[in-house]
């Protein structure tokens, strides 16, 4: 929001109805004559439809419980193996097709055995992977997922 925009009327008070005839809203009140909405007491719920089977009710309920949370992408420690002596991280993953995108998560879990020593720099890794990067002479460094470099900026650069 800008300066120009700001906006320097007062919100108007609130309507005070059932207060006589000239006031305006005055006898029903804007309620209509009769039935339930004319009536003081609990209103409609905002499922109620007239009477008919509320849509709460018509709508299947599921079990279970679903996470909004994205689970981090697995990687093999086996597949570790074509990185020999360099760097492993969410790019280099990415780049030899192991991950779906470097912007996720990315944890590898032991399965096979390493060959070469590597230092691996991704958001997380089992005990055992740890152990076995450290038993051939390589490193786990813990990293922040990268963050998606917005359109503006890359255009910035080139």
């Amino acid at each position: 929001m800008k300066y120009n925009e700001l906006s320097l009327a007062r919100k108007p008070g609130k309507k005070r109805v059932g207060r006589g005839i000239s006031a305006g809203q005055g006898k029903t009140a804007g309620r209509g004559t009769k039935g339930q909405g004319a009536r003081s007491g609990n209103k409609f719920k905002p499922t109620f439809q007239g009477g008919q089977q509320s849509i709460v009710k018509t709508v299947p309920k599921t079990k279970g419980f679903t996470s909004a949370r994205t689970p981090a992408q697995v990687v093999y420690l086996d597949t570790l193996n074509t990185f020999e002596g360099s760097v492993a991280d969410n790019k280099s993953l990415f780049e030899a097709r192991y991950v779906a995108t470097p912007f996720h998560a990315i944890k590898v879990i032991a399965r096979g055995e390493l060959k070469k020593p590597i230092t691996l720099r991704v958001q997380g890794a089992s005990k055992s992977v740890q152990a076995a990067l450290t038993a051939q002479g390589g490193s786990f460094e813990k990293v922040d997922v990268p963050l998606k470099q917005s359109a503006k900026k890359a255009e910035d650069k080139s």
